[in-house]
């Protein structure tokens, strides 16, 4: 366990880093910004390190940094599973806004936001205010061609650029999977998303509004310039593709089209590529290093997953066909892999898509299956549909072939902080059920076998669903109640069927009707290896630092061998075109990623090879136990009266529960969130002394 010095000496390295960050956006808009900026500028281009080496080490190291000890702090931290006490972060992050435009924000969230927006706004007031003073307003008369109202909107649209360049300079943040910095406050993956989908949105509208302006105002009387590829300057050409590729990632993930139209979706968002390349054509190198450390951090991080997801191909075990149309796959572990509650992996099955990777929740707990992880899939998709009627057509025979798979991940919390209060109630609606399993098998697990005083004394889940079907998914949950003997745990299971009417149906007929599952087991190959999961965080910053020095380095040798000659060359006035230092740049980068790989690769045989002296054979543990039913119904009962009222729930729970604090976690559609959300403040409010309801809301679907 890491030293509560070290963890102090992290954590004000992360604080500092991140206020340097924050500072240096504040201060660039400003006149002294720029003059200190040009003078350190002019002192750089004397030695090899030149402005582009200036750029790096001040715009993007700082990123890097932050992010590879972001990685180092959580993982230290993940490693100590002792129960955490309420911060006062997590007092705010709890405290929740329900609006139908938003949807469920926290109080944390509203006030990010409104800052980001502060920040936006003082970019704008900033840039543009300076283009109306001073000689500014002689430009259109003398060079532009334009008059004094179209000069100002001309003005505005640049600076509408600025706004989109800082949305860009985050939007890979929120995204990021092993270097992700949101896991420092408590926030997963599949949750940070909608903050890349927010920056995506407002990037693009600033873009847009941009490029159009700037068409209309300035392109009509400079229109040679505009599809023309210019050896030095703004190249505007590259802005218009780069604009048009940007509205094509934007409107093929909307919502609609991203649900009904997966592919279309998965597909085009990799023309992120292409955006990229185009934007540092038209902003320039020096622009560019303001976005270049997420975009940096980003390509590590995927490339980093690739070799995982290659170095790791392995074979499905074991499938379990349940009645309601899903399936339960079960995937070889490493022992030694241990993740918490909720994480979620990546997979990929070539023989149905060699290309498309689909996010799924783990339903199972290290805790409890130490070779086995498994995950539970509901055929809703063409994907998901044609993986349910591969398994279904195996169906009666001894043993399938086998079923290659690649998986990245797991990617899930840091700390069990989610699990730090003394009672839990979980409302699951319809596949949103998945990541509750393994918080459950876990509790209970960890009840059963007295392991440890971290985890919950009390939990209710209450499972809402359309069809009674559904209530099979929760075979793994039964399996480990019925065996359930003397024990400290309160557990009450509880589930609502909406669109049947079975009153006269007992919970022991309905565990008889959806006990009726086929196991089909599979082939596998020798060659195949149990999932290890993602590099740990020293691996990770070995080869970060190995891909910033190697791009540091490239860029210094371009300084020496064509910056600085050209400097003090003849003709001082003649500039190395725009074209040929922003694809220096790109091959810099590219070569970066190149050494990045080769890290990777190294240390990830390495990882293989001591796996390879340290395997011990595998095993699955597939078969279904005998339940005992009276042990089934006296903590589990079922209503067939429709949707439950939360407010009697809740109310119910504040009589019967002795805890200062009950954790609530709802996964589900965000109907169901919103409604449990808008109750819980008010309850909080109306009942003074009463436990507190601290909001949790889980996301199965991106």
């Amino acid at each position: 366990m890491a030293s509560a010095s070290l963890l102090f000496i992290l954590k004000m390295l992360i604080i500092l880093l991140f206020a340097g960050w924050v500072s240096l956006w504040i201060l660039k808009p400003t006149q002294l910004w720029t003059r200190k900026w040009k003078q350190a500028e002019q002192r750089a281009a004397k030695t090899f390190f030149s402005y582009n080496g200036l750029d790096f080490v001040v715009y993007a190291l700082p990123v890097i940094a932050l992010a590879v000890i972001v990685s180092i702090y959580t993982e230290l931290t993940s490693r100590s599973n002792s129960r955490k006490p309420r911060s006062s972060f997590s007092a705010v992050s709890n405290t929740i806004i329900v609006n139908r435009l938003t949807g469920i924000l926290s109080v944390a969230e509203a006030v990010s936001v409104c800052l980001f927006v502060a920040l936006l706004t003082w970019i704008f007031y900033r840039r543009f205010s300076s283009d109306l003073v001073g000689k500014g307003m002689m430009m259109p008369v003398k060079s532009l061609k334009l008059n004094g109202w179209q000069f100002k909107f001309s003005r505005a649209a640049t600076r509408c650029g600025l706004l989109a360049e800082a949305c860009l300079a985050l939007l890979f943040l929120p995204v990021l999977r092993i270097l992700s910095v949101f896991r420092y406050i408590g926030v997963q993956f599949e949750s940070s998303v909608k903050y890349h989908v927010w920056l995506g949105t407002a990037m693009i509208f600033f873009a847009t509004v941009h490029g159009t302006c700037t068409w209309f105002i300035w392109g009509i009387n400079h229109l040679d310039e505009m599809w023309r590829w210019q050896r030095t300057g703004r190249i505007y050409l590259a802005g218009e593709i780069g604009l048009v590729t940007g509205l094509v990632i934007w409107i093929t993930s909307l919502p609609w089209i991203r649900r009904k139209k997966f592919e279309v979706f998965y597909y085009t968002h990799h023309l992120y590529v292409v955006f990229v390349v185009f934007f540092l054509f038209h902003a320039g190198d020096r622009r560019f290093y303001t976005v270049l450390p997420v975009i940096f951090l980003y390509g590590i991080d995927k490339l980093v997953r690739i070799v995982q997801s290659r170095s790791e191909s392995t074979c499905v075990l074991s499938a379990r066909v349940f009645p309601c149309k899903a399936v339960e796959l079960t995937l070889p572990k490493d022992p030694r892999l241990k993740y918490n509650p909720t994480s979620i992996v990546f997979m990929k099955i070539p023989s149905i898509s060699r290309f498309q990777w689909h996010c799924f929740s783990l339903s199972s707990s290290s805790m409890v299956e130490e070779h086995t992880m498994s995950i539970i899939i509901k055929a809703e998709g063409w994907w998901t549909g044609s993986l349910y009627e591969k398994i279904q057509a195996e169906l009666g025979g001894s043993k399938a072939g086998p079923i290659p798979v690649a998986i990245e991940g797991p990617y899930g919390p840091a700390s069990l902080n989610i699990l730090r209060y003394e009672s839990l109630l979980l409302v699951a609606g319809g596949s949103g059920i998945t990541p509750f399993l393994s918080i459950l098998q876990e509790i209970v697990y960890a009840d059963q076998n007295k392991r440890g005083n971290r985890l919950p004394a009390e939990a209710e889940l209450i499972y809402v669903t359309k069809n009674s079907q559904d209530v099979s998914l929760l075979q793994p949950l039964f399996r480990q109640l019925a065996k359930k003997s003397t024990s400290q745990l309160r557990l009450r299971v509880r589930l609502f069927v909406t669109q049947e009417r079975r009153n006269n149906l007992t919970l022991r007929q309905l565990t008889n009707e959806i006990s009726r599952t086929e196991l089909v087991r599979f082939e596998t190959k020798q060659s195949d290896r149990p999932i290890g999961g993602v590099e740990n965080s020293g691996s990770m910053a070995v080869i970060v630092w190995c891909c910033s020095v190697v791009f540091l380095f490239l860029t210094c040798v371009f300084n020496v061998v064509f910056v600085q000659p050209a400097m003090k060359g003849k003709d001082k006035k003649k500039k190395i075109p725009s074209t040929v230092t922003d694809s220096f740049l790109l091959c810099s980068f590219v070569a970066a990623l190149g050494c990045g790989i080769m890290v990777a690769i190294l240390l990830r045989l390495r990882r293989v090879k001591k796996d390879d002296d340290e395997k011990e054979k595998l095993s699955s543990s597939d078969e279904m136990d005998e339940m005992d039913e009276n042990a089934l119904e006296e903590n589990c009962e079922i209503n067939f009266t429709g949707r439950p009222c939360f407010k009697d729930i809740f109310s119910e729970l504040t009589k019967d529960r002795r805890s200062s604090e009950i954790g609530v976690l709802v996964c589900g559609p965000e109907t169901m969130k919103e409604s449990v959300a808008s109750s819980l403040p008010k309850l909080n409010r109306a009942l003074p002394g009463q436990p507190r309801f601290d909001f949790h809301s889980l996301t199965f679907t991106l």
